[in-house]
């Protein structure tokens, strides 16, 4: 059954169960492991029925494109998916384009919303701009597929008045403060500003930097990429084993100017040094700016030494070692020297040394089998140390480093 056949409006009738909203998941579901395969397939690790087989399991049940879908979760997650495949099948190719219809639809939604809650003065949530479930990721999937559409230029001018302007809330806080905990265990009393890829700056910077390498540019672009590479230089702090970031900032922190932590989180791609250094070498390209990439593409290497790396004990794509290893990938093609490429044949010994092998994961834990914490993502990464060579799929501009 057809993808397009099986969509769900947001009309408050509809109920999924937990196996159907499992299956239209990028993050811990079908839609990931199928797009392992996919990849797979094209480098010729795997074959085209299985990719196939597992493609049918995601268009088989009902595909969610109500309001609250993103780019890992329902109508983006697989039109995602489907566009890796859409050269292949005429059937794919019409999935996809109108799951890209209903993708264009809610992010009319989703910007008519924001604009209701500045009017009000509330401040963001990350459901409204981040890259799993918001307009970040949404922008990410049309930067690729519709790089010229009205509804991607509206959510780059929306990443703009983040990045240069203030929260409504509180002319203090930057724009992208959220008044929730980063995590449920985490608590931050009075909201936080967020520094990383998947929650916060960084992804706010990668995106507007991939859109201008890209020659997508709305009014004020340049300005808000110079607002948050300023954001990061002011919060930058330097330690003995390099520079490094906080993972969040409270308001007691903003007060002080200054962590209350005083050592840095893990070197991930989701809230550490790599990631916030890709996001950076990304911005200095946009910008034409040699000195911030190389002092970018340094900052990478130092979060790469072994002192930095044996506290790296998973090795999924958020937290752990694939996605060090992918994002080192990514810089190192776009590096000034080769101290980054020098790197990766050892991280690539850690990512197959920490992967499991597949009998050690049961088939029905989507944590261990899903793309950001599971196999699927450790799988996708070791394609691309093994064959050296980009993603056929383009799967990890999913992650905002390419």
């Amino acid at each position: 059954m057809s993808a397009e056949a099986n969509l769900r409006p947001d009309n408050g009738e509809v109920t999924l169960t937990r196996g159907e909203v499992t299956g239209q998941s990028l993050a811990r579901g079908a839609v990931g492991t199928a797009l392992l395969h996919v990849e797979r397939a094209r480098t010729g690790s795997g074959r085209w029925e299985t990719a196939q087989a597992h493609i049918r399991r995601v268009v088989a049940g009902p595909v969610d494109a109500a309001e609250h879908a993103g780019l890992y979760y329902g109508a983006p997650a697989v039109a995602f998916l489907l566009h890796t495949v859409s050269d292949r099948h005429p059937r794919h190719y019409t999935a996809s384009r109108t799951l890209d219809e209903h993708v264009l639809r809610l992010t009319r939604q989703r910007l008519a919303g924001v604009a209701t809650r500045i009017d009000r003065g509330g401040s963001a949530t990350f459901g409204e701009y981040d890259l799993f479930y918001g307009l970040t990721g949404i922008g990410a999937l049309l930067l690729r597929h519709h790089p010229d559409s009205d509804e991607l230029a509206g959510i780059l001018r929306y990443a703009v008045t983040l990045a240069i302007r203030p929260c409504p809330e509180d002319d203090e806080l930057p724009g992208w403060w959220v008044a929730h905990d980063p995590d449920e265990i985490l608590p931050t009393p009075g909201g936080h500003a967020n520094f990383g890829m998947a929650h916060g700056a960084a992804g706010l910077l990668s995106f507007l930097a991939l859109a201008t390498l890209n020659g997508t540019v709305v009014d004020d672009q340049h300005e808000a990429i110079a607002a948050l590479t300023a954001w990061f230089d002011r919060w930058r702090q330097d330690g003995p084993d390099g520079p490094w970031w906080p993972q969040w900032i409270t308001r007691g922190e903003l007060r002080a100017g200054r962590p209350a932590h005083p050592h840095p989180g893990r070197p991930s791609w989701c809230y550490g040094t790599v990631g916030i250094a890709r996001a950076q070498q990304l911005a200095a390209l946009a910008t034409d700016d040699p000195r911030r990439r190389q002092t970018a593409e340094d900052t990478l290497a130092a979060g790469l030494a072994d002192t930095h790396l044996d506290r790296i004990t998973e090795p999924g794509l958020c937290h752990g070692i694939a996605g060090i290893y992918q994002t080192t990938y990514r810089a190192s093609r776009d590096a000034l020297g080769p101290a980054l490429a020098h790197r990766l044949p050892a991280l690539a010994g850690r990512l197959a040394r920490h992967a499991p092998s597949p009998d050690e994961v049961p088939e029905d834990d989507d944590a261990a089998t899903g793309l950001l914490t599971g196999r699927t993502g450790t799988g996708l990464a070791l394609e691309t140390a093994r064959h050296s060579t980009p993603p056929h799929t383009g799967w990890d501009t999913c992650l905002l480093i390419a």
